[in-house]
């Protein structure tokens, strides 16, 4: 007679012992691989963007949609400029890493994307869900507008049509439609906590220094490249005409780790 002979509980413990194991040398690679698909998403998303502006600056003769001061069109305009552009592929909207809108005045983080309601023709109650901001250094003043909520209009780009286009952001991973960074202040500091929301009036280079990457996020340039971009990275690109790319949180203008808050300490120096 043949006696059968099942697994002993301690053979049990030991298979279940080298799976978890395995599970735990596993998971963080997975983890990576994971992000590192969506951030290449995210680009890809934004090789369309770079597609749809090219598209709507061919159309406008080489500028940049339009921006005024009144209620409702302040960093917001590209919304409505490039809606005929994205009706039907609404999804670019949305990094892959932002699939969850931020809840109504409680702090924006990087995984959050937002609602903005503007015009007529969004797609839920007129409103947009987005992940993404434009840099309204580049939007084209309405005639006779020389400044814009305090910022002077004669440091946008107005057109496409200059030179160093794959420094000059146009489109980003942002917790707001848009922003106007400066090298310092209010308008030009980094957070310092990660990402907090400050209010859409406080947020220039705030909105877009957001851990939504791993210490990056995502750019589309004027030359309609695209690729990622370090957090310290940012106060290198040349965001409007005089932006000085070797400010006061550069290397170049004296910035040491310890000078950035403690959350973007260990991310790489520019």
């Amino acid at each position: 007679m043949h006696i059968r002979r099942g697994f002993t509980l301690i053979e049990l413990l030991v298979v279940i012992a080298i799976i978890s194991l395995l599970m735990a040398i596993l998971m963080p690679t997975l983890n990576r691989a994971k992000k590192q698909s969506r951030s290449a998403a995210c680009q890809m998303n934004l090789h369309q963007w770079g597609v749809i502006w090219s598209m709507y600056c061919q159309n406008n003769d080489g500028y940049f949609c339009m921006e005024s001061d009144e209620p409702g069109w302040v960093r917001g305009t590209w919304i409505i400029a490039l809606r005929p552009f994205y009706r039907t592929r609404s999804g670019i909207l949305l990094c892959p890493m932002a699939t969850k809108a931020h809840p109504d005045d409680a702090a924006f983080w990087g995984g959050r994307s937002y609602y903005y309601t503007m015009g007529t023709g969004g797609l839920e109650d007129r409103q947009e869900e987005a992940s993404y901001g434009i840099n309204c250094w580049v939007y084209t003043p309405e005639p006779g507008v020389t400044e814009i909520r305090g910022h002077a209009t004669k440091y946008n780009w107005k057109t496409k049509d200059v030179a160093g286009g794959n420094n000059i952001p146009v489109f980003a991973d942002s917790m707001w439609r848009g922003g106007m960074p400066h090298e310092i202040g209010e308008d030009g500091d980094p957070p310092e906590l990660e990402a907090p929301w400050l209010g859409a009036g406080r947020g220039g280079m705030k909105h877009f220094c957001i851990n939504r990457h791993d210490g990056f996020v995502n750019h589309v340039f004027m030359d309609w490249s695209v690729r990622k971009v370090g957090l310290k990275e940012l106060w290198k690109l040349k965001w409007h005409k005089e932006f000085n790319t070797n400010g006061p949180w550069t290397s170049a203008g004296g910035c040491v780790p310890a000078d950035w808050p403690d959350w973007m300490r260990s991310f790489k120096d520019y």
